[in-house]
């Protein structure tokens, strides 16, 4: 097995544990276990939990997010690279689904992690391309409403039976309704 399958078959496992157990409750002996490698072939590619964390949250979300943050910084601020944004962040979530049910499951425990702050000040980031600075405050909750129905969608709605993409498709058009509205809302838009 290749080092970069292992480390993928390490967060995967870890991931699955965490969102489980809980992040505190989780050790790496456990993940070691589960894996059926030793602690020493994991420390090899992972020192610390806060180190596999890290690597989950880098490859998961943080990659794929800074490309997206680099790409419409050069983008015009109009209606159709906001909605372009939003959709291109929707396929970010979708591949990052296993970490954002972690976050929601250890909340207590990202408050102490470095990823916590990481990605606060993404999704900040996202919030200023997307909604007018000079807006209206309730355009801009509209903006904010946008992004938090795309991050909540799977949590809250975990128990219906609709297919996850139904559920990310659905987030998806009502926060496109939400900037849409806020856009049109705004005389400078």
């Amino acid at each position: 097995m290749s080092r970069g399958n292992t480390r993928q078959r390490i967060q995967d496992v870890a991931l699955e544990l965490f969102a489980d157990r809980g992040y505190e409750k989780t050790s790496l002996r456990e993940i070691a276990e589960q894996l059926g490698v030793t602690k020493a072939a994991l420390y090899y590619h992972f020192k610390t939990k806060e180190d596999l964390v890290a690597s989950i949250f880098d490859d998961y979300a943080a990659r794929p997010t800074d490309e997206l943050i680099d790409w419409a910084s050069d983008q015009p601020t109009s209606l159709e690279t906001k909605l372009e944004i939003l959709r291109r962040y929707s396929e970010c979530l979708s591949g990052a689904e296993p970490l954002f049910r972690f976050m929601h499951e250890n909340q207590a425990a990202l408050r102490d992690l470095s990823i916590g702050e990481r990605m606060k000040d993404r999704v900040l980031t996202l919030l200023d391309l997307i909604r007018e600075e000079d807006a209206p405050l309730t355009d801009q909750v509209r903006c904010s409403s946008a992004l938090f129905t795309m991050h909540s969608t799977m949590f809250t709605m975990r128990d219906t039976p609709f297919a996850n993409d139904e559920k990310r498709q659905a987030a998806l058009e009502v926060a496109q309704e939400l900037v849409t509205a806020a856009h049109h809302g705004n005389p400078e838009g």
